[in-house]
This record gives C-alpha cells, structure tokens and sequence, in this order.
C-alpha cells in the first residue's frame, strides 16, 4: 500500500522559526526543518512525501468574509525571505515540494482524499485541528512537536460533539483562532447541547419551534452567519491540482 505524508510547510517552519532568539537565523531554521523532516520519514516510513505551502494570493475565503483570519502576524520578512533556500534545502534530499496558489489547507485535503479513495495511507502533519473534520479511516493526523497522533476521539470529547458534527458546531460557535463568527450569543456549550439534542443543524433549523423564544430568535437572525461560518471552516477536497504522485515518490529511509 502506499503511503504519502504530507508536511503543512509553514505550519512547521513558523513554528520552528518562532522560538528561536535570533528571527534573522535561518540558517538554523533550515537545519531544523531538513532534520524534523528526516525524523518524520524515519518514523512514518512512506513511500511518497510532499510538503505543502501556502500562495500569495488572497484566499476565497477572505473575499467571502472579510474578517477571515483577521489580526493574524504577517511571516517575518527575514522567513519569507528565506523560504526559497528552505524549499532548496528539502528538495536535495528528496523532499519535495507544491507551492498552493493561496491556503495550503485546501491543497492538502485534495492530495489526502484522493490518496485514501485510491486506497492509499495518509499521515497529515500539522497542528491544525481543521483536518480533523476529514475522515479517519487510512488517515493519521500527526503532532511533530508533540510527538503524537492527534486524537480525534479525545478532541470530540473535548467538544462533546461527534466528528461528523464538527462543521455544524463551527456554522454555530465559530471558531475564535481563525475569526470565523458562528451566531452571535451561541458559545461552545451551546452549540454542542443543540447538536447532542438535534444532531445536525438542518435538523435544528427545522425545530425552531421547540426552543425557547429568545434561543430561537438568535438561531434565526445568524442562519445566514451560519452559513458563511460553515463554508468557512469547510475543507475543499477537490481542487484542481495538476500534480502527479510518482514526482514525491521517495526511498526508504534507515537512519
């Protein structure tokens, strides 16, 4: 079986860069990028091996809410800067990159679906917990900085919603990291005892009549918001990509 990891690149390098003292250091920040890659493959063991970067160009997603990922720091000159010779560094060994035209997070769930529907095995690696809404089966999300899988199980404990829910909590509650809105007045708590009574949203918006008044009047007025927040969070699977998987194709690594 095939099995392709994907790295989410400026997942990875961003947070390597953030913690050391000097920002101006890249060099350094090759080095532990070229040597966290290596210990992933040296884990996972894939046959293939991509790593994913985010474009330039404005997300669809800003031009539908314009608030989408308001506030976030812009990368630090010096990393920007110096991705080219980050990208130059992986590709001498083998690893091998696909620049995305915009958000990285699209292009990855494309490779991952199309991987696992040609029966393959995908490792995902990032700490956004965006990708926990794709199905599990023949998918891993891994943690490289804390060394784990990402437990989807645990995570919709900790929402206490079911996966298939994730996207109808998001349209409901939003998502504060990302400044998605949900409906105003609908918290975390909110959302999932909605979702554990009704089960999916449009079961709930076709109950309003069972809630309370004031309940009820929140739900209406953010129906629209609801929406937005809903596509907001939605991952697309299935962007055009002219890639083919024999170009990541990589050697079994030893040490």
């Amino acid at each position: 079986m095939n099995k392709l990891l994907i790295i989410d690149g400026l997942n990875l390098v961003r947070r390597i860069h953030a913690v050391l003292p000097n920002e101006h250091d890249i060099a350094s920040v090759q080095e532990r990028v070229l040597a966290a890659s290596k210990k992933m493959l040296l884990q996972q063991q894939p046959t293939h091996c991509i790593v994913v970067w985010d474009g330039n160009e404005p997300s669809w997603r800003k031009t539908l809410y314009s608030d989408y990922k308001k506030g976030r720091k812009p990368m630090p000159t010096a990393l920007s800067e110096g991705l080219v010779n980050i990208k130059a560094t992986l590709a001498e060994h083998d690893i091998h990159s696909f620049d995305a035209q915009s958000e990285a997070d699209d292009v990855i769930a494309t490779i991952a679906m199309k991987m696992i529907s040609n029966k393959g095995e995908v490792v995902i690696v990032s700490t956004d917990k965006g990708f926990s809404q794709l199905p599990c089966k023949n998918l891993t999300l891994w943690d490289h900085f804390k060394q784990q899988v990402f437990d989807v199980q645990q995570y919709e404990q900790k929402l206490a919603i079911e996966q298939y829910q994730m996207l109808d909590f998001i349209a409901l509650a939003g998502d504060s990291g990302n400044k998605i809105p949900g409906i105003m007045g609908i918290g975390p708590k909110s959302a999932a005892d909605l979702l554990n009574k009704f089960r999916t949203l449009a079961n709930l918006y076709c109950s309003l009549d069972n809630l309370g008044a004031k309940q009820a009047l929140k739900l209406a007025e953010g129906k629209e918001m609801a929406r937005i927040s809903y596509k907001l969070a939605q991952l697309q699977c299935d962007m055009p990509l002219n890639i083919n998987l024999k170009q990541f194709r990589i050697k079994p690594i030893t040490n």
